[in-house]
């Protein structure tokens, strides 16, 4: 099948998908009648306090929705008030909403630093920069039995700003924010937003795709997606079922200077390399963080940063933006590197534990090959591991990997350097 036919094939998945979700979401909606409360979460930016001011709007009947209890940063999420009674504890503050529902506010201070001189979230005058998780922070919600949130977000922004988020935009400027695994949603990934943002969007392999950045930052915006156009294909082979809507934002200095992956996007440090000199790609190793299930415990920290690492140079391989041979270079680079790790599991990844971590999956997956004669490999095993829609755990890629094989593995995986060790930073 070539190219064009793969993404003919994805759009029309893609379209199915799309309504099938709604088709569902009506039906379900219809099926539970009140037992559907609405949320709005609105959130006014206000640039010349580095803040944003946000207002969570419940509409209810009969008490849906009975309390809201969110782990807060008592730094950044402050001036709480709203309906009902309003709580606030170390780290914490519990809503219990009226029974017809209400409005709870807060100031969310935008600014934070991730390692004492570069911002992994900013406000800087003309844009702003940072997750919607933060945000809104996570939450505990009690409910009435079965009861589920209907969930959309609007940013309230200077005159002439505009933005960039992971998810659709609907006519009336509002995003519906829906998870099906949560029976309260929240915003999730990252949000860009400014009076001069360079956006491009395009759908690539049915995903449809933006990058954005600041005007002035440096963001390659073009090159950016050039890398995408060449990889998400081969991504989407491996993976049918990545997320629909990918969004990629950047800036310069004084942003941390590498990436960091949210649901549906990943923010870029605008001087990060498309690729590094070792043939290593930092900007698909953070998709892939998007791309694979989240949840893992840190004592597999090894297995989400060695998959990561491993399909990052995979992709660039099969889409012949490197040659093979580059390829095999990158791989034999990352074996030296690692070569001195002597245990995986229990500890958070480093460069070189990462880089054993790469060799161990190289292995892995020419075992498969040989037992199924060609037929299956670690994307196989990757696949069923996805497809569970289990955390990503060394039992799991066992399971999946035996069965891939059809044949019991244990020569491979009960060796000394997989052995369980407690989780050390």
């Amino acid at each position: 099948m070539s190219r064009r036919d793969r993404e003919r094939t994805w759009a029309v998945r893609a379209v199915a998908a799309a309504l099938a979700l709604t088709v569902g979401a009506l039906a379900s909606g219809d099926a539970r009648g009140e037992d559907l409360y609405d949320v709005r979460y609105e959130a006014r930016v206000v640039p010349t306090e580095r803040s944003a001011h946000v207002e969570i709007r419940v509409r209810q009947g009969d008490a849906a929705l009975r309390t809201l209890s969110f782990r807060i940063d008592p730094d950044r999420h402050v001036q709480w008030s709203g309906d009902g009674t309003v709580e606030q504890n170390e780290g914490t503050v519990t809503w219990e909403v009226p029974a017809q529902g209400g409005s709870l506010r807060y100031v969310f201070r935008i600014d934070h630093l991730r390692d004492g001189r570069s911002y992994d979230a900013r406000s800087a005058g003309e844009w702003a920069l940072f997750r919607s998780d933060d945000l809104v922070p996570p939450a505990a919600a009690r409910t009435r039995k079965g009861a589920r949130a209907r969930a959309v977000l609007r940013l309230r922004l200077p005159e002439s700003w505009s933005s960039a988020t992971p998810y659709p935009k609907r006519a009336d400027g509002s995003y519906p924010i829906e998870n099906p695994r949560r029976g309260f949603d929240r915003p999730t990934g990252w949000i860009l937003v400014g009076r001069r943002l360079g956006i491009v969007r395009e759908t690539i392999a049915g995903v449809a795709t933006t990058v954005a950045g600041p005007a002035g930052q440096g963001v390659r915006r073009i090159d950016l997606l050039a890398l995408l156009r060449w990889t998400l294909p081969e991504l989407r082979e491996v993976l049918p079922a990545m997320p629909a809507r990918l969004l990629l934002v950047g800036a310069g200095d004084p942003m941390w200077r590498g990436g960091l992956s949210g649901p549906n996007s990943v923010f870029i440090h605008a001087d990060r390399p498309l690729m590094t000199p070792d043939g290593t790609s930092p900007v698909l190793h953070e998709i892939l963080h998007v791309a694979l299930p989240t949840g893992a415990s840190g004592s597999e920290d090894w297995l989400v940063e060695g998959l990561a690492e491993f399909y990052s140079l995979a992709l660039l391989q099969r889409s012949r933006t490197i040659s093979k041979a580059r390829h095999e270079k990158a791989l034999a680079g990352l074996a030296e590197r690692g070569a001195a790790v002597k245990a995986v599991r229990g500890r958070r990844s480093h460069g070189e534990l990462t880089a054993r971590a790469v060799s161990l999956l190289v292995e892995l997956d020419r075992t498969l090959r040989d037992a199924s004669d060609g037929e299956r490999s670690l994307d196989d095993a990757l696949r069923a591991m996805v497809e569970s829609g289990a955390p990503l755990s060394f039992e799991a890629l066992r399971s999946a990997s035996e069965q891939a094989a059809g044949r019991d593995l244990a020569s491979y995986f009960e060796r000394a350097i997989f052995a369980a060790k407690r989780t050390s930073d």
